[in-house]
């Protein structure tokens, strides 16, 4: 059992509408929650960071079990491709703006609750502001670079970050809250990994009802942490396999040499995280547009243009003359390239061909060019027939 993280004051003032008690009854009935902890979770003010496959379900059921202000995050446009996992959205949402498709999805879902929608991406520069205007966070987020902005920010402004990630068939959630005596996500991972060693969602894939989960678990902890029952996640992660259906949890320290939340720290505001994680896009590498590639084949030159996909993922769209070398195995297939030939290295969305282009410098390429955009920009500009994925 622990204490509510909302002063008191702030309760003190709520009151449940007529509306409100009939519709939030099956919590009332509890002796866990009662009036007292749904006029917490009204006086409550939570910001969910994405709204994609975590965010969805967490949003929807924070909505639903009334939580009074809930703030959406999000720069992107709803995809067909999202509608597999991110339930908030709708085949009728495709092409707008996720928060507002969230916005609907959730005043349909209660419209007693407000909602404020920041439609841009978490930034640096932004960050702490968005941040201090909320209780706690639901981190939503599918890359390092604001994981590690979402964690630091709510170690200076001491909110909890209610962190999940989903993996393909894995996924984990926990509470970074050092200021409630727990550890941050910098104690977990201290370093980020080499740029592009871990795919996301859009190269590895996920379970569609993976994120279901996860996210769900997420909204848990929130309205645990808010109403101040049970023993929420801090110093402890939980970790879930879904294809063995088991869950497994692992404790977790606070690490005193810390930058952000140790003894002695070091860092003190938002830093350059797209430097940090390595996410930062590479001007030197050399690269040429779809147009371009285009423009080469219709013109008949001569080169030679590989994938560096998945067999898989060739399986489901290629460029027609492309020829498939996995990244994994292009080091060690380079003396099937001709080196007195341009080399135009094209993959999903010129993240993993621009990883090759780079380790075909390394060992003496000098004509090699990475295809921006990938398959995905040839499909949108060039041949639409191309499935995108």
């Amino acid at each position: 059992m622990h204490k509510s993280i909302l002063p008191q004051d702030r309760v003190d003032g709520v009151d449940l509408t007529r509306e409100e008690t009939a519709r939030y009854s099956r919590h009332l009935i509890m002796p866990e929650v009662t009036v007292e902890g749904q006029r917490r979770l009204k006086a409550a003010r939570v910001l969910c960071i994405g709204a994609g496959g975590l965010g969805s379900p967490a949003a929807l059921y924070l909505a639903a079990a009334g939580v009074g202000t809930i703030g959406i995050v999000d720069f992107d446009e709803v995809d067909l491709s999202n509608l597999q996992r991110q339930i908030l959205h709708g085949t009728k949402d495709v092409g707008r703006d996720k928060v507002e498709s969230a916005r609907d999805r959730l005043r349909d879902i209660n419209p007693e609750i407000d909602l404020e929608l920041h439609q841009c991406r978490l930034c640096s520069e932004n960050a702490s502001q968005i941040v201090s205007k909320y209780d706690l966070i639901v981190d939503g987020s599918d890359n390092f670079a604001t994981r590690y902005l979402s964690n630091d920010v709510c170690v200076f402004e001491e909110k909890p970050n209610v962190y999940g990630s989903i993996f393909r068939f894995e996924g984990q959630t926990t509470v970074f809250a050092p200021h409630l005596g727990g550890p941050c996500y910098r104690c977990l991972f201290p370093e980020p990994p080499p740029p592009e060693s871990v795919p996301n969602c859009a190269q590895a894939g996920v379970l569609g009802v993976l994120p279901g989960i996860i996210g769900t678990l997420q909204a848990i902890e929130a309205i645990k942490l808010i109403i101040g029952i049970g023993e929420p996640l801090i110093g402890r992660l939980l970790h879930f396999d879904a294809l063995k259906v088991k869950f497994r949890e692992l404790n977790l320290r606070r690490d005193p040499q810390c930058p952000v939340c140790g003894d002695n720290p070091t860092i003190f505001s938002p830093i350059d995280y797209d430097q940090f994680c390595g996410a930062r896009v590479d001007d030197s590498t050399p690269a040429i547009s779809v147009q371009e590639l285009k423009r080469k084949m219709d013109a008949r030159e001569v080169f030679q243009l590989i994938d560096v996909r998945e067999a898989f993922e060739y399986e489901i769209a290629r460029i027609d003359g492309a020829r498939l070398i996995p990244l994994g195995e292009i080091a060690e297939r380079t003396d099937e390239l001709e080196r007195d030939q341009s080399i135009l290295v094209h993959c999903h969305s010129g993240q993993r061909s621009a990883q090759a282009v780079r380790l075909l410098q390394q060992r003496g390429f000098t004509n090699v060019y990475n295809v921006e955009g990938g398959i995905d920009a040839w499909s949108d500009y060039i041949d639409p027939s191309v499935p995108k994925y």
